[in-house]
Parts: C-alpha cells; sequence; structure tokens
C-alpha cells in the first residue's frame, strides 16, 4: 500500500507538490513517447542503474543544478551557453529542454532516443566561436562533451545518493557511470570516465583548466534568481538550489566561493530535501520511468530496487552514434 493511500492526511501536500513540479516540468509537451514500441528496452533497459536513478526526481533536479555550477567553472564550456543561449532569459526553459533529453535518452524506445542524440548533434554542430579571452571553442568538440557528460553524471550519482532514498553499494555507482558511456559516445565525447576512480581523476586531471570568473558568478547569480512558474517560487528555488551546491564536491564548493554561511544553508537545504524527497515519489508516481517499465512489462515497483550485482542487461549502454 502507498504512503497516500495509508496516510490520507498526506494527499494535500503530495498534490501541492505536484502541482508546483508540473509547473516547471509540464507533462506532454515535449513530444517524446515513452509508451510504444512495446517491449523495446531503448538505450538501457529495466535492467540498468540508469533507470533508477533518472527516475528519481528529486536527486535528478537537484543534480541538475549542481551540474550546471561544475559546468559553468569550465570557460570553453561556458562560452558556448554564454554566446549561444538564452539562459539569462528562458533558464526554465533551458532546463526544461535538458530534462526531456535526459529522460528520452534514458526512458524512450531506441528509434526515439537515436533521435534525439542525431538532434542534439545536428545542434551542436552549428555552435562554435570564441571564449573571452581568445579560446576556440565547439560545441562537438569531444573534450567539452566529456565534461559536460562527466559534470552531470557525478551530479546525478551523488543526487540520487543524497536524495535517492536506497543506499547505493560502490558497484552501482560504478555500473552507473560505464551505462552512460554510449550515449556520451554518441554525442561525439571521447575519453569518459566509466567508473568513481576514473570519474576522480578525470576531475583531479581538467581542474587546471577551471576558472571562477565574471561569467560563472553571472550563471550562479541567474541561478539564484530563477523564475519558477509556480506558487511560492523562492521557497522551492532555495530549496533545490541549497540541495544541489550541496553535491558539490569540495573542491568545486571552495572555487566557487561559498562563504561558511553559504554552505551551512546548502547543508540545511540537503537535510529539508532528504526529508521531502519521498513525498516527491508519492506526488509524482507517473513519470518516464514507470512509463517505459509498463512498456517492457516490468512493475514500476522494480525502481526502487537495485537489480543483482552480477547481473548484466544486454541493452545497457547500447547506443551507438547516429550513421
Amino acid at each position: 500500500m502507498s504512503a497516500r493511500a495509508s496516510n490520507p492526511l498526506l494527499a494535500p501536500l503530495a498534490a501541492a507538490l505536484r502541482r508546483r513540479v508540473l509547473g516547471v516540468f509540464p507533462r506532454g509537451q515535449s513530444g517524446i513517447d515513452y509508451d510504444t514500441p512495446a517491449g523495446d528496452p531503448g538505450l538501457f533497459g529495466p535492467g540498468t542503474i540508469t533507470w533508477r536513478i533518472h527516475a528519481d526526481f528529486p536527486g535528478m533536479l537537484a543534480g541538475g543544478l549542481c551540474a550546471l555550477m561544475l559546468q559553468a567553472l569550465h570557460p570553453r564550456v561556458l562560452a558556448g551557453v554564454w554566446d549561444h543561449s538564452d539562459f539569462r532569459d528562458d533558464l526554465v526553459g533551458r532546463l526544461r529542454r535538458t530534462t526531456a533529453f535526459v529522460a528520452g535518452t534514458s526512458f524512450a524506445g531506441t528509434a526515439e532516443a537515436q533521435r534525439l542524440v542525431a538532434r542534439v548533434r545536428a545542434i551542436h554542430g552549428r555552435v562554435r566561436g570564441e571564449t573571452a579571452d581568445g579560446q576556440p571553442y565547439a560545441a562537438d568538440d569531444p573534450d567539452l562533451l566529456a565534461w559536460v557528460h562527466a559534470s552531470e553524471a557525478y551530479a546525478f550519482a551523488q543526487g540520487f545518493r543524497r536524495y535517492g532514498g536506497l543506499p547505493v553499494p560502490e558497484w552501482a555507482e560504478d555500473r552507473y557511470y560505464a551505462e552512460g558511456v554510449g550515449v556520451a559516445r554518441a554525442l561525439g565525447a571521447r575519453e569518459v570516465p566509466d567508473s568513481r576512480a576514473a570519474l576522480d581523476a578525470y576531475f583531479t586531471a581538467h581542474r587546471p583548466v577551471l576558472r571562477h570568473d565574471a561569467r560563472s558568478r553571472e550563471v550562479l547569480h541567474v541561478l539564484a534568481r530563477i523564475r519558477l512558474p509556480v506558487p511560492g517560487a523562492t521557497v522551492t528555488r532555495g530549496l533545490f538550489l541549497g540541495a544541489g551546491a550541496a553535491l558539490l564536491p569540495p573542491w568545486a564548493t571552495e572555487m566557487l566561493g561559498f562563504t561558511p554561511l553559504q554552505r551551512a544553508r546548502h547543508a540545511a537545504c540537503a537535510r529539508a530535501l532528504e526529508t521531502l524527497a519521498p513525498m516527491f515519489r508519492i506526488a509524482l508516481p507517473d513519470g518516464a520511468g514507470p512509463h517505459a517499465c509498463r512498456r517492457v512489462g516490468v512493475s514500476p515497483g522494480s525502481l526502487r530496487t537495485w537489480p543483482a550485482a552480477d547481473a548484466r542487461d544486454d541493452q545497457s549502454a547500447s547506443v551507438s552514434a547516429p550513421k
């Protein structure tokens, strides 16, 4: 029996959370089909860690905001966003598009997911220019794509570890990173870290090129003032931004210049989201993950248990670059 059914007092809170979430991320507007073709596991499948981590809303939203903070530290990655997007005026739209891509490549059928990859590759091919200090950049640069992927993978994994409500064994986190390599390579990335140890080494190797400057400070400024189209937007924004910042590795927290008071606020937000996360799961039982489960004939409840440590899913990370 669900918590909603067993405790009717939770229903108003769950309904309020649902209205707020769907106000920012409305369902059915992405044009992505998660229900067909029947039996198609897509690029990952029901036996993967990816399905479990990417189906959890609190960890994914907090993790996505953490990833944006990490990406803002890379001057050439940030330059592409700075020059070729309207993030200052429509950050919510950018978050929606990123959310749709991650959900679609994770949970849609194979052809639909590959269509999304091909579309993003085409967009990347048109994004190029120079940083403020004259360094050339291109959105389809394999090194920049690897940074975007690595920062997102780290943030999503840590978001689930902190807010997912399930203990995360080391083998599951390692397998999650390995599963994501296929999509990253299909987008054009190379030298993609495929384990926690490889990710730690990757971050260490790339820290000399990172920078917290006027542009990265502007990104944090925009994030801190994002306008969410929901009641109580300031509280919701602050909760998830703080919970996302709490996921940053210590070196990034230091580089971004967060004060002791800000760090204490982030820790408080993290504790609050840990408390509220189960309610978000009650309020949002019908996301892309459950749709994908029904498409392949498995229970959505399987997303709340780990597969066997030695299990292998033949569909895991099977995506290849579009021809």
